[in-house]
């Protein structure tokens, strides 16, 4: 292992070596204000070269520009420079004799042209003489300023920006040319005259509705040709708030996205699921893309019922300050080039690169403080009878209340990047250190990560040759992130204390020393599967994780003629994951060894990915246009490859160590083996092709085919596979005269087929190696006739945008179906030993409706709105569930909550015990007690019918406003923390049914034939709560909406200021803020598990937090 991460170092580190290399060839001897005589360059070999060799090793070297004619160059006079070092004026002295040509150098422009034989040749280095250039640019709409507009004098890395009032300073010099950008108005260049004063009025771009966009592969192409939905979102909307992980932040703000946060805290794993689930055994989750390069999103372990710790994921290695966009492709239609990996869409990455221009500093630093919104609802009027666990005595107390809540702190979240941009003509080069320190709302809860991020572009052999590199480095370490679910979780033992007992005794004295073991011993007043010493685990059962990770690639690109271009990349993403958790002997009995247990797990991750695209695009006609794409990818993976402690990898537990709480592999008994692991292994190759028809630029013919070889289905004969795609678009607005207010109106429909492979060691499991050293056999039957899965996707709608985009509408329609899918069954024969085998089967559908509404309802000098609205619906059924119609798909069912697949139902469905009724709908009461259906019974489904984002950015003169409110309507979440409280006699429901001696019910004793109104609360609670109650009581409308995000902020005029900072801004900002309405006792948004397990379920679950406080961000 170590070695491995020695080799990858070094590789990452000679990609780093060559972007230096790159950055100082470009870059360098850019001394604009010396002389030419002054500038010497490095000639290294003796050879006789034309004039044009010595203009581009002119300017290889050096930062000048030169100006000419070719006619006016004598390409026959030949050159002949031995080795050794000349100064640019040495050189162009002799072109100047040789080839009859005379220069003028202004700045970093050279301009020849030719001279008379007869003449004397001519060097002149103009003296320039610098002024300052003042001015106000504003847009012609509307008269207002704009401000961050780009101003760069042509041809220099001299530039600025404007400020907030739209005004800006350069210092320049007559006859420069300055260059006017904004993004959405046409560029302007005005050469600078005798006036100190220039004002500029930009026109918009009547042609942003061309905009390119980065689709699948890094392949670009016009937002107006798509033929599919996609949707954008800016970096400013993805660190408006600051969430450790940025995925959270754009719950919301897309369509057909859903974003679940894990409920473990500062760097927990993210939920993201596009259009539905698709597979009865798979994963649904979708394909995570850095320009245009797929990396590796494996997340860790996940909590469940029993217990479990979040292992976090990939995406948190990422930046959020490196970020310029993400794009959401969110179905297959829009994915299909990224082959079976983006069968459940895609999330596109673009990273930001360097400027052109002056080097920019920009700043940031955030601090939030986070404290919880809610706890359960508790009791504190009422302990235990004697020395029982459960707080059922009927006679009320004075007891202590504050430990609850004392136990959760304040957390403290820290965010502070910098990063520096700029660059020339020729290259641009970007780097960034972005650092998170993180403090939990639990002791001991730490996380820390930190960032390096350095990406050059550089241009060569006359710009066809562009060559772009980027490493990216992210060290991430957590300690004592919370777990979920029963065992070993402080949570249990702060809910269920029995009142009555002094809370603080334990706290204070969690260890006590046993001098018959000469240790220190766990102190708790019961012995308990479910509860321990919160403080003994916080303290000596500590755990950490740690993800160190490397990305590193390189892209060239080639323009082998004006529309056709080569492009090859290389991406190597390499990871090393360390998980460990030392359990000191007298923990828990249930799960650690009476000498303590000890988990450990070391692993890597690696991913190599490599392509070469050819792209074309010319006009066939005067009317006809013709893009396409032609190219073949190679990927490698190996996840999950390194070593772990005990049988499966799952620790000692109570296997135990051969002396207590000392944690070696050297102290491992005999009967726990240290077993090498390997997660998954695949090498998956594909050719691809695209191809877009554009007829008088109104109607748009999109084609797409790929054909995959998987590894995972060798010896299948189907490890090759093809999957086509078509999609049409027409610009009615330019098909036919529409009203004035219309501004685009555009329809688009894709239809899509898209293979899956299986997953790694279906087709051929083999034998393994028992801790004793003995065999286990393999006894699942060999899948040699396996079919790639097969998903099919359709989806139509429309673009619609109104009053010159102030009013926009974009409408999906779509339907995916996913056939032939992977399912594990009971063998018939059972031959050879087997007990199980493989089958494709099975069916699942989704579709849905997306629509996003775009306004900007008020748009003034000093004021703008603008807001969107973000609508989402899908529904899923299972068609087929395989040939046993009857089979039921468990998704982390025990305890009274049962998530199911079953044929004709829905993904997520939930069944629960019910109350047993009578025809009048009356509960059935026996011996006293309530009684519940024999099998659990369906009662909702865990998904919503339907969600809303709604995402307003308000500016006023120098201040800004931002707010998003989430809201999900429909679907169910189940409480097992209520039911559990419940049945202890701990939560707060029980104390008022004490206190008003009764439960009032609508019953019917079976024995006596009578009615029953009321119960006595102990025989209700323990009856209904508790572990497999009457789960219908705990079952909860996940319905809630949320004040989500909230920023104030202010941008500072720093135009009188003598200070080197070009803008300034303060913003108060605020995550997951309140619920204005919501029924579960518990935040429904909240994932205990992020896969396909354990959905809508609270069981001990951390408690939803708030997060508030400020952000600087400075610009220098």
């Amino acid at each position: 292992m170590k070695f491995k991460l020695t080799k990858t170092i070094a590789v990452l580190s000679r990609i780093f070596i060559l972007q230096l290399v790159f950055c100082y060839f470009a870059m360098a001897n850019e001394g604009y204000t010396q002389s030419l005589k002054d500038i010497y360059l490095q000639w290294n070999s003796a050879k006789q070269v034309d004039v044009l060799d010595v203009f581009e090793e002119i300017e290889s070297q050096s930062a000048f520009k030169f100006n000419y004619d070719e006619r006016d160059v004598n390409r026959k006079a030949k050159l002949v420079i031995t080795s050794g070092s000349y100064s640019v004026y040495d050189l162009l002295e002799q072109i100047s004799r040789e080839a009859a040509l005379n220069f003028k150098r202004t700045n970093s422009t050279i301009a020849v042209s030719p001279r008379p034989k007869k003449e004397t040749p001519v060097i002149v280095e103009k003296e320039v003489v610098q002024k300052t250039v003042t001015g106000t640019v504003t847009a012609a709409s509307d008269g207002m300023p704009l401000p961050g507009v780009s101003i760069l004098v042509q041809g220099t890395t001299n530039g600025t920006q404007t400020d907030f009032d739209g005004n800006y300073t350069i210092e320049v010099s007559q006859g420069e040319v300055l260059v006017y950008s904004y993004l959405g108005m046409l560029s302007q260049s005005i050469t600078v005259g005798a006036s100190n004063s220039i004002d500029i009025v930009m026109q918009e771009d009547a042609s942003q509705l061309d905009e390119v966009v980065v689709t699948a592969l890094g392949i670009k192409r016009q937002e107006k040709t798509l033929t599919y939905a996609q949707q954008t979102v800016k970096s400013d909307e993805l660190t408006k708030t600051r969430d450790p992980n940025f995925m959270n932040a754009l719950s919301g703000k897309t369509a057909g996205v859903e974003i679940k946060k894990s409920s473990s805290g500062a760097g927990g794993s993210t939920k993201i699921l596009l259009r539905g689930n698709k597979s009865l055994s798979g994963d649904s989750s979708p394909l995570f893309v850095i320009d245009g390069i797929p990396m590796a999103n494996n997340k860790g372990g996940q909590p469940g019922m029993w217990g479990g710790t979040d292992g976090g994921d990939g995406l948190s290695a990422l930046n959020p300050d490196d970020i310029e966009s993400i794009s959401i492709l969110r179905g297959a239609n829009a994915a299909v080039l990224y082959g079976s990996q983006g069968a459940n869409g895609v999330v596109l990455i673009t990273t930001k690169s360097g400027a052109e221009g002056k080097t920019t500093v920009t700043v940031n630093s955030s601090y939030t403080f986070e404290h919880y919104l809610e706890l359960p609802e508790l009791q504190f009027k009422y302990g235990a009878v004697g020395t029982a666990k459960e707080n059922w005595d009927t006679t009320p107390g004075n007891y202590e209340s504050d430990y609850v809540e004392d136990f959760f702190q304040t957390g403290h979240n820290f965010f502070n990047s910098v990063s520096v941009s700029g660059g020339t003509e020729k290259t641009q080069a970007y780097f960034s250190y972005g650092n998170i320190s993180a403090s939990g709302i639990t002791p001991k809860n730490k996380y820390l990560k930190n960032n390096f991020t350095f990406k050059q572009s550089t241009k060569l052999f006359d710009d066809k040759l562009t060559i772009t590199s980027n490493v990216i480095g992210a060290f991430e370490s957590s300690h004592n992130r919370l777990p979920s679910g029963y065992y070993l979780n402080p949570l249990t033992g702060i809910y269920f204390f029995p009142r009555n007992r002094n809370f603080s005794a334990f706290k204070e004295n969690y260890e006590f020393f046993d001098p018959t073991r000469n240790l220190m011993r766990q102190s708790w007043f019961v012995s308990d599967h479910h509860q321990s010493n919160p403080y003994w685990i916080i303290n000596k059962q500590p755990q950490m994780d740690k993800r160190d990770r490397f990305i590193g690639n390189l892209t060239l690109s080639y323009d082998i003629a004006d529309n056709l271009n080569i492009q090859a990349r290389a991406n190597y993403d390499y990871a090393t994951v360390l998980k460990e958790q030392r359990h000191a002997a007298t923990s828990n009995s249930t799960n650690v060894h009476p000498k303590g247990a000890w988990n450990y797990q070391k692993y890597e991750d690696k991913l190599l990915y490599t392509d070469v695209i050819l792209n074309y695009n010319t006009d066939l006609s005067s009317d006809l246009s013709f893009n396409a794409s032609l190219g073949a990818s190679h990927q490698e993976t190996n996840y999950g490859v390194g070593v772990a402690v005990g049988p499966d990898g799952n620790g000692t537990g109570t296997l135990g160590l051969l002396y207590p709480n000392e944690y070696f592999f050297d102290n491992l008994p005999t009967n726990v083996p240290v077993v090498s692991t390997i997660g998954s292994r695949a090498i998956k190759e594909g050719v691809f092709l695209n191809a877009q028809f554009g007829y008088k630029e109104m109607l748009f013919l999109d084609l797409s085919g790929r054909n995959d070889w998987a590894s995972t289905l060798a010896l299948t004969g189907n490890d090759s596979y093809f999957y086509p795609s078509v999609g049409v678009t027409a610009l009615l607005n330019e098909m036919f005269t529409m009203p004035q207010a219309i501004s685009f109106f555009k329809l688009r429909g894709s239809w899509t087929q898209v293979g899956n492979e299986v997953p790694y060691n279906r087709i051929n499991p083999q034998n393994s190696i028992a801790a004793n050293g003995g065999v286990d056999r393999n006894t699942v039957k060999p899948f040699y006739d396996a079919d790639p899965e097969i998903i099919t996707s359709a989806e139509a709608g429309f673009d619609l945008r109104l009053f010159n985009n102030r009013l926009g509408l974009d409408f999906t329609y779509y339907s995916i179906t996913s056939t032939d899918q992977y399912l594990e069954v009971p063998t018939v024969s059972g031959e050879g030993g087997y007990t199980t085998e493989y089958i494709n089967a099975g069916e699942i559908k989704n579709s849905g409706v997306e629509i996003t509404l775009n306004t900007t309802p008020i748009q003034t000098q000093d004021l703008e709105w603008n807001s969107s609205l973000n609508f989402t619906s899908n529904k899923n059924e299972v068609v087929d569930i395989g040939p046993d119609d009857e089979r039921i798909f468990n998704l982390g069912s025990s305890e009274g909550y049962f998530s199911r697949l079953v044929e004709g139902g829905r993904y997520n469905d939930l069944y629960v015990y019910k109350f047993l009724r009578d025809d009048q709908g009356r509960i059935l009461f026996s011996n006293g007690a309530p009684r519940k259906t024999d099998l659990p019974e369906l009662i909702g489904n865990l998904d919503p019918k339907f969600s809303l984002g709604w995402n307003n950015s308000i500016s006023f003169k120098r201040f800004t406003f931002g707010a998003l409110i989430n809201a999900k309507f429909g679907g169910k979440v189940f409480s097992q923390t209520q039911s559990m409280l419940d049945g202890y006699g701990a939560s707060k429901v029980t104390a008022d049914a004490r206190d008003a001696g009764s439960v009032t019910v609508n019953g019917f004793d079976e024995d006596s034939g009578t009615a029953i109104t009321s119960v006595n609360p102990e025989t209700w609670y323990r009856a209904i709560g508790d572990r497999n109650g009457v789960g219908e009581a705990y079952v909860y409308d996940r319905t809630n909406i949320k004040l989500s995000q909230l920023s104030v902020g202010y941008n500072f005029d720093l135009s009188n200021s003598s200070l080197p900072i070009k803008a300034a801004s303060l913003s108060f900002i605020g995550n997951n803020l309140f619920f204005f309405y919501k029924d579960a006792p518990f935040d429904p948004e909240l994932a205990m598990n992020t896969g396909r397990a354990s959905q809508g379920l609270d069981n001990f679950n951390l408690p939803s937090t708030g997060t508030y406080g400020f952000n600087l961000k400075l610009t220098f």
